[in-house]
C-alpha cells in the first residue's frame, strides 16, 4: 500500500509534464519519453566509450574487472529493480542509470581527480564528474547539440553523487534550473527515481569494488569487517539483493531510505573499503603515472591549439594521430563553443576528459614517439638490433 501512496505522493507534487519536458519540443513516439532517452543515451558516442574507461582498477587485460560501461548497466538494473518494488517509474531509473557517468574521465576517480588539478591550477572551478554527465547530454554530444534528454533524466544525472552516502533522501519535487548548477554540493533528485540511482550507484560498485579488489589480492576475502560480513553477505549479488530488499522495505513518502541497521553496516563496509582499496599503494602508484600520462597531454594540446588555433593544416603537419585528431575536432567544435558559451576555455579539457583509458594511453605514445618516427626507423633497420 505504501508504494501506491510514493506514486500518488510525487504526482500530487510535480507534473509529469515538467518531468518530461525537453531543452527543445519533440514529438512522441511509441518508446514514451524516458525508454527514449535511454536509446539516445545508448547510441551516443560517449556511452560507447565507457567500455574502454575505467570504474577501480586499471585491467584492460583482465575481462572480470568492472569497467565503467559495466557499472552504469549494473545500476540501470539494480535501480529498476527498486522501482518496480515501490512502483515507481522503471524507464525513468533505467535512463538515469545508463546517463549518469557519461561525463567520467580516463582512469575513473583518479583520472577525475588529475583533471581538476589541472584545472584548478589553470584557475577554473573543480572538474566533478556528475556536473560534466550533464554537460555531456546537454552541450558535448551530437556536434555540440545535445542529446536533448528529458527534464527528469538530467536532473538524476547532475544529481546522482553515489559518493556523497547518507540515509535517507527525500526528493525536492522542484524544477531547478539546470543551466545554472556549477557544483554537486547539497544538490538532491527532484523524483524518487532519481534519489533510487544515487543510492544504487553505491549499491553497484560497494560489493563490486571488494570483489574485484579480492580478485587482485589487494585485499584477502576473509578481512571483511564482521558486521558487513553478517549483515550483508560474503559476496557482491548477496551484498545486492541485500540492498535492494532493505531499501525497498524501508522506503516510503518521506524518502528513500536504508533501515538504521544495514545503513551502519554500509558505512562500516565503505569505510573498508576506502582504507584498503581506494588508498591502497597500488592506486596510489597508478595516480602517479596517470598524472605524468594526462599532464603530457595536457601541455601538448595546449601548445598546439596556442600554435595552430583552427588552422587544420597545421595541425596535420604534426604526423600524428592525437594532433590530426584534435585539429578535427577543433574545426568541428571551435565555432560551436564560440557560439554558446563565448570562448573555447573549456574545449581541451572537456577534449581530454572524453577520452578512454586506452585512446589517452596511445596519444601519450603518439607524443612521444610518432607513429611516422617509427616507420622511419624500421626503414633503416639493417638488421643488426645491438651494437655493443
Amino acid at each position: 500500500m505504501h508504494n501506491e501512496k510514493m506514486v500518488e505522493y510525487q504526482n500530487t507534487h510535480i507534473k509529469q509534464s515538467e518531468l518530461q519536458k525537453r531543452i527543445r519540443e519533440k514529438n512522441s513516439d511509441i518508446r514514451g519519453p524516458y525508454y527514449r532517452d535511454t536509446t539516445a543515451i545508448i547510441h551516443s558516442s560517449a556511452f560507447r566509450r565507457l567500455k574502454h574507461k575505467t570504474q577501480v582498477f586499471f585491467a584492460p587485460n583482465n575481462d572480470h574487472i568492472c569497467t565503467r560501461i559495466e557499472h552504469v548497466l549494473h545500476v540501470a538494473s539494480i535501480a529498476s529493480t527498486v522501482c518496480r518494488g515501490l512502483s515507481l517509474d522503471q524507464e525513468l531509473a533505467w535512463a538515469i542509470g545508463m546517463g549518469h557517468d557519461l561525463g567520467h574521465t580516463p582512469f575513473g576517480h583518479v583520472g577525475e581527480v588529475i583533471l581538476s588539478d589541472i584545472m584548478e591550477k589553470q584557475g577554473y572551478s573543480k572538474f566533478e564528474h556528475e556536473i560534466h554527465s550533464l554537460r555531456v547530454v546537454d552541450f558535448l554530444s551530437n556536434k555540440g547539440q545535445g542529446m536533448n534528454l528529458t527534464y527528469a533524466v538530467r536532473d538524476g544525472i547532475v544529481c546522482h553523487c553515489g559518493e556523497s552516502f547518507i540515509q535517507c533522501i527525500k526528493p525536492t519535487f522542484m524544477i531547478k534550473d539546470l543551466d545554472t548548477i556549477k557544483q554537486k554540493k547539497d544538490l538532491i533528485p527532484t523524483t524518487y527515481e532519481g534519489a533510487i540511482v544515487r543510492f544504487c550507484d553505491s549499491i553497484a560498485y560497494l560489493g563490486r569494488d571488494w570483489e574485484d579488489a579480492c580478485r587482485l589480492k589487494i585485499i584477502d576475502k576473509d578481512s571483511m569487517p564482521e558486521g558487513p560480513k553478517k549483515l550483508l553477505g560474503l559476496d557482491n549479488s548477496k551484498i545486492i539483493d541485500t540492498l535492494v530488499t532493505n531499501l525497498i522495505e524501508s522506503s516510503d513518502i518521506e524518502g528513500i531510505r536504508f533501515s538504521n541497521e544495514i545503513f551502519e553496516a554500509v558505512k562500516e563496509m565503505k569505510d573498508y573499503n576506502y582504507q584498503n582499496i581506494y588508498k591502497s599503494p597500488i592506486l596510489n602508484e597508478y595516480k602517479k603515472y596517470f598524472s605524468r600520462l594526462l599532464n603530457l597531454i595536457y601541455e601538448y594540446l595546449t601548445d598546439l591549439f596556442k600554435s595552430f588555433y583552427d588552422n587544420k593544416q597545421l595541425y596535420c603537419k604534426e604526423k600524428n594521430m592525437l594532433a590530426i585528431g584534435f585539429g578535427n575536432h577543433v574545426s568541428e567544435m571551435l565555432p560551436i563553443y564560440i557560439e554558446k558559451e563565448g570562448n573555447a576555455d573549456r574545449l581541451i579539457y572537456d577534449y581530454i576528459a572524453g577520452m578512454s583509458d586506452n585512446f589517452a594511453l596511445d596519444c601519450a605514445n603518439e607524443i612521444l614517439i610518432p607513429e611516422h618516427l617509427n616507420e622511419r626507423l624500421e626503414s633503416n633497420i639493417t638488421g643488426k638490433w645491438f651494437d655493443f
